[in-house]
């Protein structure tokens, strides 16, 4: 059974009650909070992912399984990928990021690729921040292949590893993002670039806070690296990125994050999403907080399945998607829709009933105007088709 929560109880504490006893918490990587930062109004996300609990698993318990990931096969060939564009201490990738980047900097002949092997998380970190100290000092280019950064969300630090960073001669930072997707013609899909702009989103800003800690305070740039493979061949070629955009998101979402006390005050005192709970249990827990469905779960959170029930059961149109859902102002039930476009319920002078009626006329008219007619020779018997 989960321990008893009290309003002084520290925060790091609270989690952990809610998380289950003796449940280990989940570490946050740059996808979750990617994910998160793609929808910031989701209560019930942010306090799962802030408490550290495992969604695979309670998605699982609550009889809708997680059924999307990588497949061993795309997780091997990007990882062949990845080792071809870092071949040759990095040559490519630095010619790739001097191409699209820095065209005004020295080619990075006889770059640095310092080693960044360390003690756990933690000294991995520490390694990573003295190398981009002296790489930034050093007027050259630096390659810092799969360094460990830190970012603190909760109260806690979330341990990040990005593909690269690259130090410019001018000290300046760049992230690397390395997907396995391909560019056609120069351009790559519009949603996985999203994705992959609000994952190196997330590297950005903790890569913000370890320059902030030196003097002078190192610029890190907000145009990041893409790379990925030249059309349907294992070729690497690479995009500059823009992620100002992602950028802003993600801070205010992680800055809400901080505050998940103010969510955790609002939840009943025997909540706790621990997965081995009956499953009447952990299904009122996890109802207890708020979500905020919307088509676009199903390829980025494990519980999307379970909520997508729910949202569907309820009638409530953010089942519909997002857009649908912005078109509808203050009708938020499937039902609530019907009876507005039948004249039943709603404001006439709101825009959104107005339009539903005019739509339902519309139909109407469309349908009266229509009078099938019987097949030809159908009256002499004949079959006509």
């Amino acid at each position: 059974m989960p321990l008893p929560r009290t309003r002084g109880t520290a925060l790091r504490q609270r989690l952990a009650e809610l998380r289950g006893p003796e449940v280990p918490a989940k570490a946050l990587d740059a996808r979750a909070l990617a994910a998160l930062a793609a929808n910031p109004g989701c209560k019930r996300r942010a306090i799962l992912d802030g408490a550290g609990v495992n969604k695979t698993a309670l998605a699982s318990a609550l009889g809708s399984p997680a059924a999307f990931g990588q497949s061993q096969f795309a997780l091997t060939r990007g990882n062949a990928f990845e080792a071809k564009v870092k071949a040759d201490g990095g040559a490519e990738l630095l010619r790739l990021v001097h191409e699209r980047l820095d065209r005004g900097a020295e080619p990075p002949a006889g770059a640095q690729v310092p080693d960044l092997a360390a003690t756990g998380p933690e000294g991995r970190t520490a390694r990573t921040a003295l190398a981009l100290r002296e790489a930034t000092g050093a007027e050259g280019w630096t390659l810092l292949d799969h360094p460990m950064l830190a970012l603190d969300v909760a109260g806690s630090p979330a341990f990040l590893e990005p593909d690269a960073v690259v130090v410019h001669p001018d000290g300046s930072w760049t992230v690397v993002e390395i997907k396995s997707f391909p560019m056609l013609d120069g351009a790559a899909d519009p949603s996985k670039v999203g994705a992959a702009a609000r994952q190196a989103a997330v590297y950005v800003l903790a890569l913000e806070e370890v320059a902030a800690r030196l003097d002078p305070v190192p610029r890190v740039r907000h145009r990041v690296l893409l790379v990925c493979p030249k059309d349907f061949s294992n070729l690497p070629t690479a995009s500059a990125v823009d992620i100002r955009k992602q950028r802003a998101v993600t801070a205010r979402q992680l800055a809400r994050l901080t505050r998940i006390q103010d969510i955790a005050d609002t939840l009943p005192d025997d909540a706790c999403f621990a997965p081995d709970l009956p499953a009447e249990e952990l299904t009122a827990a996890v109802e207890s907080v708020p979500a905020a469905y919307a088509p676009e779960c199903l390829s980025a959170c494990e519980l999307a399945f379970h909520c997508r029930d729910r949202s569907r059961a309820a009638g409530a149109v953010t089942s519909l998607g997002r857009p649908v859902r912005a078109e509808l102002g203050g009708l938020t039930t499937v039902e609530e829709v019907l009876a507005a476009a039948r004249g039943e319920t709603g404001d006439p002078d709101d825009p959104a009933v107005a339009a539903l009626r005019r739509a339902a006329r519309l139909r109407a008219e469309a349908l009266e105007g229509f009078a099938p007619t019987a097949p030809a020779g159908a009256a002499a018997g004949g079959t006509g088709w």
